[in-house]
Parts: structure tokens; C-alpha cells; sequence
């Protein structure tokens, strides 16, 4: 089942349920899907891939919003966006621990041969759609800076 049916099936029992919460988030991510969808101009299907990195779009916004609102100590606008969080990490794959992005990263630079900074692109490039929807562009960054200067 595609993630646009799933969110559409979450919103309706949202809906009944009358969660506010989980209805803003989903209706969220709908609406995302319909622009991305339209963007090309033609009605298009967007892909599975495509619905990943729109839902962790949704879901880094949130967290840099709830970050925001905690460091200016307003629990009470950071606590709804964390709730959505929850909500829309239903439909992401499970995210990967440190350690095991390391190890993807660590075998793309042997695999690759990379031997310096010059080489972070082609190894982002890779480890990024190796580890779709299962680990955050930042978090691979950093464990590839850390691998490549070593």
C-alpha cells in the first residue's frame, strides 16, 4: 500500500477519533503530496522514494520548529509539533543506529577508494540513497567528514 493510501486511512480514523494533532500532521503531508505532485505540471504519480524524503521534509521541520520553540522556552508551542512527530514517524522505515550508518559509510570509502574531503560528494552521494528514509542527511554528514579526515 502506497504511503499517500496509508495517510489517507490515517486521517479518516484521525478524523473520527477527532485528534487534532494527527489530523494537522496528516493533512500536512496531503497537502505536500498534492504539490509535489503538481510541481511537474503534469499529473504525475510520484514515487515511494519520492513520499520518503517528503515525509522527512515534514518531520525536520517540526524538529527545527520544536527545537526553536524549547530553546526560547515555550514548551507550550514545542509539545504540539513533537506530537506530529510522532504521528508522521509511523510512516517512516526504522531509523538506523549511529553505529550502523558508520558502517555504511565506512564501506562506500573502501568501496569508493576516497582518501580525502575532495572525495565527500561521491560518498554523500552514495551512503544518502543507500540509507533513504532509514538515517537524516546531517547525521551522515558528520560520520563522513569524521571517516574522511581520519
Amino acid at each position: 500500500m502506497s504511503l499517500q493510501k496509508q495517510v489517507m486511512d490515517k486521517m479518516k480514523v484521525a478524523m473520527k477519533a477527532k485528534d487534532t494533532v494527527a489530523l494537522q500532521a496528516l493533512r500536512a503531508v496531503k497537502s505536500a503530496f498534492l504539490l509535489a505532485k503538481t510541481a511537474s505540471g503534469v499529473q504525475e504519480e510520484i514515487t515511494e522514494e519520492q513520499e520518503l524524503q517528503i515525509i522527512q521534509k515534514q518531520v525536520k521541520q517540526r524538529k527545527d520548529s520544536a527545537a526553536i520553540f524549547i530553546k526560547q522556552g515555550r514548551q507550550d508551542l514545542a509539545d504540539p509539533e513533537l506530537a506530529e512527530i510522532a504521528v508522521l514517524e509511523q510512516f517512516l522505515p526504522e531509523a538506523l543506529s549511529e553505529e550502523k550508518i558508520e558502517e555504511v559509510v565506512l564501506a562506500t570509502i573502501q568501496k569508493l577508494g576516497a582518501s580525502g574531503m575532495q572525495d565527500m560528494g561521491k560518498v554523500m552521494g552514495m551512503v544518502s540513497k543507500e540509507l533513504s528514509g532509514q538515517a537524516d542527511g546531517k547525521t551522515i554528514s558528520i560520520l563522513v567528514k569524521k571517516n574522511l579526515l581520519n
